[in-house]
């Protein structure tokens, strides 16, 4: 809410004028007064109240015009608290508090501000309160200041001015300062052990957040919610859902912030049942599937691979806004369904929503999957002449992948030089993946020279050219690049991908040997091959990167982890059922076209998402026309 919104409104004088001229003989309680105002849920009977006061000549009781001035913020109502303190004479700290509270909650900081330097420059001292107030959702450099005051006024050690001062560190991420003091407390109470948590969790360093959180003697939503949402928001997803179901087992009721952490776990590791359970959950217990819950919930069955379920979501879903828009059309991008992604966005313009920077990521991307270039250089175009919208780093990936994919390297190339941001790895390495995928070995070296000289390298950089090297035999090539690799000290990320059965998460990476079934999936495995062979399947031992012979690198083609996962899904599922697969880098050539022989050898669906996109493999056709 703006300030404009706030003082633009009339105080409610007429009101007042209109209530005053009764005369009661009755004389009331202040203490009860107070009691009544703070039970007050509506402006409608605040302003029943405040009339009541000025016709018994109460409206100068310092308490109870301390009372309506906080209440009416809290009823969103700043202008007659504005008034209120303004009619007070000589106000003391509890009021200049009210007033500065009022204004952080609504994230008016400077107005806070402003009030607190006036009490300073009126020689009225802030208690530990009026810190609290005002640190409450402070951004961290002017917080650092009104550290310095408390620590003036002799308030820095005071439990709650402590405790937000670690929660406004935890927030700007200076974990260093907020440790200090957490650890210079003599008590710790559970919101500033919560708000310690909260600083490790959001700065990525969830074993100290884990630590600090078996150690708690009591545990309450909000300090449950900070865990589970940190292990999800890093990458950790499983550990999310475990700590999650413990949650329920010592009977603690999820809200809304819960299910929206648990319902994105489930979408980052493929969980469609564990996703539909918690769906269901949700509808059992009386949480509102609301704009915030229902994208979370399109998006988690997006990602599951039920773009059905996604798109029943989203229907049922009242007063859509564009987020909700933006995450079935991401949905469909994903899944490579570019004329629905494109009818969505259509359909959401005539209905006179306005596209964002998401809603243009989300349908280049569609572009990007069925190689759409024109479509997508008139979407790139509306997105700035129409709308606005200057490109972003993504949207010029996006882009990037596009031409690429579509193998106008020369464009792409083109457009990355003449950026008017500057590229980052990422962008450099889609265009250093369309070399390898088209063999453009000239201009596949220039671009990773560049990188390796600019410190801009990842591991991405050294494989994508060792790709290159590879496929064109260069095995010199391939061994400088593993030495460059190693050398940068950067670790490759190794392939894994992981399959849902019965509601738990199995995961596989290359020749894997540690799964309770491992007998029975490389036994599988055997038979897999047998069938292949029989349909004339040759395995494409190109794209193996090592210097082996063709048994050796057949070999290890046999036991990647996306073969280990369908083995898995076949051996542990019922005839006919569809076998989900989550890999968490792009699928291999070798793998995709094994997939779609075993979808049409043995009837089954198979969904497999990597990290570009869906594959529905089905008769042994896949949806990506093997183009991805």
């Amino acid at each position: 809410m703006s300030s404009a919104t706030f003082f633009n409104a009339p105080p409610p004088q007429s009101y007042i004028k209109k209530n005053r001229s009764s005369t009661n003989v009755y004389h009331p309680q202040p203490e009860k007064l107070a009691i009544l105002i703070e039970k007050s849920k509506s402006l409608n009977h605040l302003h029943q109240i405040h009339a009541f006061l000025y016709r018994h000549n109460l409206y100068g009781h310092p308490i109870l015009n301390f009372k309506l001035q906080r209440s009416y913020s809290s009823l969103g109502r700043l202008n007659y608290s504005l008034a209120l303190f303004n009619q007070t004479q000589n106000p003391n700290c509890f009021f200049y508090t009210s007033i500065i509270y009022s204004h952080t909650i609504h994230s008016l900081h400077d107005q806070a501000f402003f009030f607190y330097a006036q009490m300073l420059t009126q020689d009225v001292a802030p208690n530990a309160f009026t810190f609290s107030s005002i640190l409450k959702s402070c951004p961290l450099e002017p917080a650092k200041m009104i550290h310095a005051q408390a620590i003036k006024f002799g308030l820095d050690s005071d439990l709650y001015v402590r405790t937000c001062l670690i929660d406004v560190y935890a927030r700007g991420s200076d974990v260093v300062s907020a440790r200090k003091l957490f650890d210079a407390m003599p008590e710790k109470s559970l919101v500033s052990l919560t708000a310690m948590i909260t600083c490790y969790a959001n700065y990525g360093m969830v074993k100290e957040a884990r630590e600090l959180f078996d150690g708690l003697q009591e545990r309450d939503l909000v300090c449950w919610n900070v865990m589970i949402d940190g292990y999800v928001q890093h990458g950790l997803p499983n550990e999310g859902l475990m700590l999650f179901r413990r949650m329920l087992k010592t009977g603690v009721r999820p809200n809304e912030v819960t299910v929206v952490a648990i319902i994105s776990a489930c979408g980052h590791i493929g969980a469609l049942e564990s996703g539909r359970w918690v769906h269901s959950y949700i509808q059992n217990n009386g949480i509102e599937i609301n704009g915030h819950v229902g994208t979370a919930l399109v998006d988690m069955y997006s990602k599951c691979g039920s773009l059905k379920d996604a798109r029943l979501v989203f229907e049922r879903i009242r007063n859509k806004d564009v987020v909700v828009w933006n995450s079935m059309i991401v949905g469909y991008a994903t899944h490579g369904f570019s004329q629905d992604a494109m009818h969505l966005f259509n359909e959401m313009c005539r209905i006179g929503y306005r596209p964002t920077d998401i809603t243009f990521i989300g349908i280049l991307s569609a572009c990007g999957h069925a190689g759409l270039v024109s479509e997508g250089w008139q979407f790139f175009r509306l997105m700035k002449d129409e709308y606005g919208i200057e490109p972003k780093i993504e949207h010029y990936g996006c882009m990037v992948n596009l031409f690429g994919r579509a193998g106008h390297l020369k464009e792409a190339y083109e457009l990355v030089k003449n950026m008017e941001i500057n590229p980052d790895p990422v962008l450099w390495g889609t265009l250093l993946g369309a070399c390898r995928l088209h063999g453009n070995l000239a201009l596949g070296e220039e671009i990773a020279e560049f990188l390796i000289n600019q410190n801009l390298a990842n591991s991405g950089t050294y494989i994508l050219l060792s790709n290159i090297y590879a496929a064109g035999g260069n095995w010199e090539g391939v061994a400088r690049m593993r030495a460059l690799l190693k050398d940068s000290g950067i670790e490759k990320e190794p392939g894994c991908s992981s399959i849902e059965v019965s509601n738990k998460v199995h995961e596989f990476f290359a020749g894997d040997l540690r799964h309770p079934k491992t007998k029975e999936i490389y036994m599988m495995l055997e038979e897999m091959e047998g069938w292949l062979k029989a349909h004339g399947y040759t395995p494409q031992t190109e794209i193996v990167l090592h210097d082996l012979s063709d048994v050796e690198k057949e070999q290890s083609l046999k036991v990647h982890s996306e073969k280990l996962a369908i083995a898995f899904g076949l051996i542990s599922t019922k005839q006919g059922a569809t076998i989900k697969i989550v890999k968490n880098l792009r699928v291999c050539a070798d793998c995709h076209a094994v997939a779609k022989l075993i979808s049409k050898i043995t009837g089954r669906k198979i969904l497999m998402r990597d990290r570009n996109r869906f594959h529905h493999f089905m008769n042994g056709l896949c949806s990506c026309g093997d183009y991805w």
